[in-house]
């Protein structure tokens, strides 16, 4: 887990060395801490030095329990933590100075690509402080992340991700085994991407950045 300072770090060590792990994976919140929050900064800057790849994905967030007992968790409330720990990591200056990173965030970034305005909004409000957090600017950030199709294949999250970033950036994800892989498999079957971008997606764009897969 990320959670926690030199234990976590003692982690990374032992998962990419002694155990030769392809990357490290994480929730997007602890309680109410956010990944882009002064706690976390000692592993994020461990991995940076390794160019490790992280992949975080949601659980219900502490600070927001699901009011409708008869509403999933996950209809709303995970899609929303990992929009709140992008915006933490973003405006705390996380993503800017760990850019050997190579983040991969969940269920097409969750509900990310339809706030982006209000990002940039952020970006604007925080006047000088933005050029220092976010030199290169909101949408340059964003970019450079990767983003699983897990549960978020359908059109519109499809349109609004691709709105934004290449398809070099897209990795295909799954959600298993809360949904089936053939979900994902139909669901990006039913959208316009050309066969060298859906191979890119199926296979490609993970070879890229986690080369230890490799088989030829």
């Amino acid at each position: 887990g990320l959670a926690g300072g030199g234990g976590s770090c003692g982690e990374v060590e032992y998962g990419l060395e002694t155990r030769k792990g392809d990357g490290m994976g994480g929730r997007t919140s602890y309680n109410n801490n956010y990944l882009g929050e002064r706690q976390f900064w000692p592993i994020w800057q461990e991995l940076k030095r390794r160019k490790a790849v992280v992949y975080t994905h949601p659980l219900l967030s502490a600070c927001c329990r699901n009011p409708f007992e008869w509403l999933l968790p996950s209809a709303i409330e995970f899609s929303t933590d990992t929009t709140r720990t992008i915006a933490s990591m973003l405006f705390t200056g996380t993503v800017n100075r760990c850019q050997d990173i190579r983040w991969i965030r969940s269920h097409s970034g969750g509900t990310m690509p339809c706030l982006l305005s209000r990002f940039t909004r952020q970006e604007t409000v925080m006047q000088d402080k933005a050029k220092l957090v976010l030199p290169d600017g909101v949408l340059a950030e964003v970019k450079r992340f990767y983003y699983d199709t897990a549960q978020a294949h359908h059109e519109g999250a499809m349109a609004a991700l691709r709105a934004l970033i290449p398809t070099s950036q897209i990795m295909f994800g799954s959600d298993f085994p809360f949904r089936k892989s053939e979900d994902a498999r139909i669901g990006l079957g039913q959208r316009s991407f050309t066969s060298a971008e859906r191979e890119a997606i199926a296979r490609g764009n993970a070879l890229r950045i986690r080369p230890a897969l490799r088989t030829d």
